[in-house]
């Protein structure tokens, strides 16, 4: 589901060139992937909460 989702806001980001992709970790089974303007376009990064 994560690829899936990665794979969505990639189409999403490209026409624009504007964001990455920045996954956050809020406990081992929740995720939420969001478009950044903090991470490099082309980029995917993860951040984990505590």
């Amino acid at each position: 589901m994560l690829d899936h989702a990665e794979a969505a806001l990639r189409q999403v980001a490209t026409p624009h060139c504007y964001a990455g992709i920045l996954v956050t970790r809020h406990d081992p089974s929740r995720y939420t992937l969001a478009l950044s303007d903090t991470v490099p376009y082309g980029e995917t990064r993860e951040q984990i909460l505590s």
